[in-house]
């Protein structure tokens, strides 16, 4: 039986490639500023940690996280300026207690130390798009708790990590079949308007290796997809019942 342990995956992204379709940039592409999505972490750390749980950060290098500017702004927030102080504190407290600065690296996790490990938890922002869809290492974790059925989450871009098993094991995308939800295609339709720019599809590339994308309008509003040891959701509006799950999922693991 696994420790009440639970390891969260995080980009060493601050940025992302945004291909410019319009103003003087047009035709090239740029990096876009991003990183973690606050809320999307902040939410289910916070019910881990209220459940006892013990997390660690680990991502590609090691490197410092960086939050997705736009997930700092009151307008995430809906205004509530405590709901935003609150989760930068939670993000301030693991700097000082859980080494959040300093995330463990990938390939530094060998398989003994991750059968101490009960879940995996993949928050989203669009850093991911960066850098985990084709990290290896990250390839061979997610294969791991593949294989043992242990619960496994992550929200709006979160699941683009997935397309890592492709890079371990027999080449194969991991989740075949599974039903996903992810930052949807029409999302990012809309975020690419403001942006002036296009964006790899997360719902797209998933679909093209197999998976069965759940997305529609209960999506849009905070439903979650549940399948097997995975759960996933499409936006900052799931956190909350995405934490939620995931607890349950641990706890009768």
């Amino acid at each position: 039986m696994p420790a009440k342990k639970v390891l969260i995956i995080l980009s060493d992204a601050d940025s992302f490639p945004l291909k410019k379709t319009s103003g003087q940039d047009a035709g090239k592409t740029v990096d876009q500023p991003s990183g973690f999505f606050l809320m999307e972490l902040a939410k289910p750390l916070q019910k881990l940690l209220d459940a006892g749980y013990e997390v660690t950060f680990a991502s590609p290098k090691g490197q410092e996280p960086t939050p997705d500017p736009n997930s700092e702004s009151l307008l995430a927030f809906a205004g509530n300026f405590y709901e935003r102080r609150r989760e930068n504190e939670l993000i301030d407290r693991m700097k000082r207690e859980n080494g959040f600065s300093h995330p463990r690296t990938f390939s530094s996790i060998s398989d003994d130390e991750l059968e101490s490990f009960a879940g995996v938890f993949i928050p989203g922002g669009h850093a991911p798009l960066r850098d985990l869809g084709a990290d290896k290492d990250l390839g061979r974790i997610l294969r791991y708790f593949h294989a043992k059925s242990r619960p496994t989450a992550a929200i709006c871009h979160g699941p683009f990590a997935f397309l890592s098993t492709k890079f371990a094991g027999d080449g194969e995308f991991a989740y075949k079949g599974y039903k996903i939800t992810s930052w949807s295609d029409a999302e990012e339709r809309m975020m690419e308007m403001m942006m002036g720019g296009e964006i790899e599809k997360v719902e797209s590339v998933l679909r093209n290796e197999g998976a069965v994308m759940i997305e529609g309008a209960k999506e849009k509003i905070g439903s979650i997809t549940v399948d097997r040891e995975l759960v996933t959701g499409a936006n900052p509006t799931a956190a909350n019942a995405l934490g939620d799950q995931f607890l349950q999922m641990l706890s009768v693991h």
